[in-house]
């Protein structure tokens, strides 16, 4: 039984790790979605303190690009956009091409991989106060002269949605916490148990080994006992000179001569 408990435990163990590791991943998301909320909010008052509307309440389309004049109509900023999306090589960095409404509008080269050969495709985003990165149609532009040049606008009135998406995941996440924090604490209830039957195996081996010692004899027990009571009378009796002698001559052997007749 002990093994199997042993075994038990080993295994408790093991996934009270598990869960701590859990609880700890849980409640870094926790934090990460938190920071995207707060951020993502602080975007959308920005922008919503910016934005401009014309007169049937259409939000005004306030991008520039770099290498395009102020005041370019739609199809030059286009134009330009399609230059940038052709022609650009971040090399996995994101690059500043304009601006909107305050944020920076970037670039960014990635390469893919689409029957069997290696492509680079530039994606457009428009970055937060914060660094959060808001994007409409992937980052892939339009050909329309149009509705490319909308896409960055698009991207912004897309912040609602991002703060959605986080709340939705920090309450998807707070809902496991419990769970873990109680596997993560629990107590393994046989501990006693275990201790208790190491103890008695332990007991019943050391009367085990006992039992199995060769007894010694009574006799040679008296006799060792009467030579070491002798020895030590005496012992005690001679001075410490006459002890040595007596020692020494205790250990003489005196024989009978033979002698032996000649002819």
């Amino acid at each position: 039984k002990i093994v199997t408990l042993e075994s038990e435990r080993k295994g408790f163990l093991k996934e009270r790790d598990t869960a701590a590791a859990k609880l700890e991943e849980i409640k870094g998301s926790v934090v990460f979605h938190s920071d995207k909320i707060r951020e993502a909010r602080a975007d959308r008052a920005h922008f919503e303190s910016q934005l401009q509307r014309d007169a049937d309440s259409v939000p005004v389309n306030k991008l520039s690009v770099k290498g395009v004049p102020d005041g370019a109509d739609v199809k030059t900023i286009a134009a330009r956009l399609q230059e940038i999306s052709e022609k650009a090589r971040t090399e996995g960095e994101y690059n500043k091409i304009g601006e909107i409404y305050g944020f920076p509008v970037m670039v960014k080269t990635e390469s893919t991989a689409k029957d069997l050969f290696d492509c680079s495709v530039n994606r457009f985003f428009v970055q937060g106060r914060s660094g959060i990165l808001y994007t409409y149609n992937n980052g892939r532009l339009a050909a329309d002269p149009k509705l490319a040049c909308q896409n960055f606008l698009n991207a912004l009135e897309r912040i609602p949605k991002v703060i959605e998406t986080h709340e939705r995941e920090l309450a998807k996440v707070k809902e496991q916490i419990p769970v873990f924090e109680a596997a993560a604490s629990g107590v393994w209830r046989k501990e006693d148990e275990l201790r208790t039957l190491k103890r008695n195996a332990a007991e019943l081996d050391r009367k085990i080994a006992l039992s199995l010692a060769p007894p010694t004899p009574p006799e040679k027990e008296e006799q060792a006992a009467d030579k070491n009571v002798v020895e030590k009378e005496n012992g005690a009796r001679l001075p410490q000179a006459d002890r040595v002698e007596h020692d020494a001559a205790s250990r003489v052997v005196i024989g009978k001569v033979k002698w032996r007749r000649t002819t």
